[in-house]
Order: structure tokens, then sequence, then C-alpha cells
């Protein structure tokens, strides 16, 4: 469904009535914040439309991907969730899912008795690398010129550093 174009953007008048109500020191952080939250929107959009005829959300991508790039194939389900930075119930769900289709197998850890680790299938690594010619056509286009990319990611990396997030 599109959205009609409008000829005010909502996010630069959200700014403008934030200062407008005396907020004027945050107007920019919550502009920022909120363009930020709506790239991702358009982006995901775009993703989730490149990976829609393969049958797979982008979670379930990253997990495909991630098992494929592993040297065994397989990974334990909480290194799984580590990597994937997420919640090991969600890792679960898109493990259920990903069985369920035939793309991924639960096997018995070796090394941990109690352990389960999660594996790719043949199906599973035929379909990422098909669902990943795709993907690459959306990370080459993505609207921002390279050296805009370059400088996003720069400033992703040191919002990440400064939170914490990089270790």
């Amino acid at each position: 469904m599109t959205q009609a174009r409008t000829t005010t953007d909502p996010i630069a008048e959200a700014g403008r009535q934030w200062t407008a109500h005396g907020w004027e020191h945050a107007a920019t952080g919550m502009t920022t914040v909120v363009s930020l939250v709506r790239v991702h929107q358009l982006l995901m959009g775009r993703i989730e439309t490149a990976l829609k005829p393969f049958g797979i959300t982008f979670s379930r991508f990253e997990l495909l991907a991630l098992l494929m790039f592993s040297r065994a194939r397989a990974l334990p389900m909480s290194k799984a969730s580590a990597r994937l930075q997420v919640h090991p119930a969600s890792v679960t769900n898109t493990v259920d899912r990903l069985v369920a289709d035939g793309l991924v197998e639960r096997r018995p850890n070796p090394t941990d008795g109690r352990g389960t680790l999660v594996a790719i299938t043949d199906q599973g690594i035929t379909l990422v690398q098909q669902a990943a010619r795709a993907l690459n056509e959306v990370f080459t286009d993505m609207g921002f010129e390279p050296a805009e990319q370059e400088q996003l990611l720069e400033l992703c990396n040191a919002f990440r550093e400064r939170t914490g997030d990089l270790g």
C-alpha cells in the first residue's frame, strides 16, 4: 500500500512543533531519531520485498546466513542468539519456523550433553545463496552515494561504541 505524498515533511513539521512547544533543546535529537526510524522502515520494506519470493523474513535470512558462514555450518542456539543480538526466545521461534521449512535442523551438541545445535541444511544453503543475490541488489542501491554510506556507517559505529554496543 502506497502512502499519499504530502507537500510538508511530517518529520520537519514534528520538529517545528517540538520547538513551538518549548522543547527546542531536544528538537534536533527528536527529528534525528524519528528520521532514523523512518529510514529503517523504508529499508526494511525494500529488504522484505526482495526476500518475499524466497518465503523468508530478514530475521530468518540472518540466521541462515550466520549458520552458512560458520565453519561447522552449525552453532549452539545460545551462540546464535548472542551473535544476532536477539533474545533466545526469538531465535527459538525463528529456528522452529526454519525447521518446519526444512532449512535448518536441530542436533544434540556433542560438547554439551544438554545443549542443542542448530544446523543449516543443503536446502537452506541454496536458499540463502539465492536470497543473498536479491538482497545485494538492495544493499548496492540503498539511495546513498558510496561516500554517504561510509559516513553513515562511521556515525553508526561511533554511536554503538559510545553506548557500549561494540564491546
